[in-house]
């Protein structure tokens, strides 16, 4: 589980440093940085992927995703004695994204190429990666350590460094680069553990959705982030997962309900026996809000969960009498994998605080930086970046 996540230099996350706990609910005004927030974890799990580059290419690359502010925030200003102003920079431009599990830390930061050395000077290249035993960075506690093109091996007392690579691209995350699980296993462990986050916001649900016609049916543990696999993905789950499960969370949002799956020539098709009605309602005919109640179930109650499971605003298009139930079943998720919850609905808010083990992270904006509400120096994780 992760307990600690930090972000600096991404957007409105200057510097954030956030506690996690098994179920997270990051909640805020518009414009607060939820989004922001949402699109760095992306950013973190696409390192393991090799991605991280070409995901920062289509958000603009790293000029729009820089912190726009300035780099420092003197005390004068922030009462309003002095306007804010620029100055001449000090550091390095850099994009900074880490975090501490219960065994290992990870983090990557990002720059530009060293001028003219380079025929894409907007590439963000990987200045460093860290992985680390223990909650906080500390240079004796490194267990993986890269350089710009150079990974090594914390050294063994009175021993030199053990040099995995001496050419690693500067676009490329030791993570999905290096593969050496007899001399690095806590490289390969903290890969496979990121490359099993999963992403789910904004499933299609319009007439022409795949989600409303029948699909290949295959066995399917883990529904795709568009969705599209919904039919297979609750069979699945019926067969192999929480059948239980399954039937209580379709029943407490549609009381009298069940599920069935409808299967053509191997094909799959979602349909929903309704209490009064004389045939099950086809995927084609459920409306918006009903088929994305079924993905986000299809979703959560997975039978191969994953160690981290971040949902963006799930209530959207669903009427505010299922948001009870949709708590009810992330509630019942956090039991299992880790969740972090980005919402802006009252109801599903209210709902979800209701369990307690929800810890709530109220991000606001303070001269254009996202902070943490109620965070002081006494309650917030220590955390330190390596040095370039």
């Amino acid at each position: 589980m992760i307990q600690t996540l930090a972000i600096s230099g991404y957007r409105s996350l200057r510097d954030l440093v956030l506690p996690l706990t098994g179920l997270n609910l990051v909640t805020g005004a518009n414009g607060t940085g939820k989004s922001s927030l949402y699109r760095a974890l992306r950013l973190l799990g696409d390192a393991a992927l090799n991605t991280v580059v070409s995901s920062l290419a289509r958000e603009g690359g790293l000029p729009s995703t820089l912190w726009a502010g300035p780099e420092t925030i003197a005390r004068s200003v922030r009462k309003g004695e002095h306007p804010v102003q620029g100055t001449p920079r000090q550091s390095s431009v850099s994009l900074k994204l880490g975090f501490v599990g219960d065994t290992y830390g990870y983090c990557i930061d990002l720059g530009y190429p060293p001028p003219a050395q380079t025929a894409f000077p907007l590439d963000p290249a990987i200045k460093r990666e860290c992985i680390w035993h223990g909650n906080i960075y500390r240079r004796v506690s490194v267990l993986v350590d890269r350089n710009n093109r150079l990974a090594q091996l914390a050294p063994a007392q009175n021993e030199d460094p053990i040099i995995l690579t001496k050419e690693l691209s500067s676009t490329d995350s030791m993570l999905a680069t290096i593969a050496d699980p007899q001399r690095a296993p806590e490289m390969l462990a903290v890969r496979e553990a990121i490359r099993g986050w999963r992403f789910y916001e904004g499933f299609r649900t319009d007439a022409a959705s795949p989600v409303r016609i029948p699909q290949i049916g295959t066995f399917t543990p883990v529904l795709n982030d568009e969705g599209t696999d919904l039919p297979a993905a609750l069979e699945t789950i019926r067969v192999f997962g929480d059948r239980e499960a399954l039937e209580r969370t379709i029943d407490d949002a549609f009381p009298g309900s069940r599920i069935q799956i409808e299967t053509q020539a191997g094909r799959f098709e979602v349909q929903l026996q309704q209490h009064g009605l004389l045939r099950p309602l086809a995927a084609a005919e459920l409306s918006d809000g009903t088929l994305r109640f079924l993905l986000w179930t299809a979703a959560l109650l997975t039978p191969r969960p994953p160690e981290l499971m971040v949902l963006n605003e799930p209530e959207t298009s669903l009427h505010p009498d299922l948001l009870p139930a949709l708590a009810r079943l992330i509630a019942l998720a956090s039991e299992r994998t880790q969740l972090v919850v980005v919402s802006h609905s009252q109801p599903l808010i209210a709902a979800l605080e209701q369990n307690a083990k929800c810890r709530r992270l109220h991000l606001e904006k303070s001269f254009g930086e996202t902070v943490l509400a109620g965070a002081t120096l006494f309650n917030t994780p220590k955390w330190e970046w390596p040095s370039r």
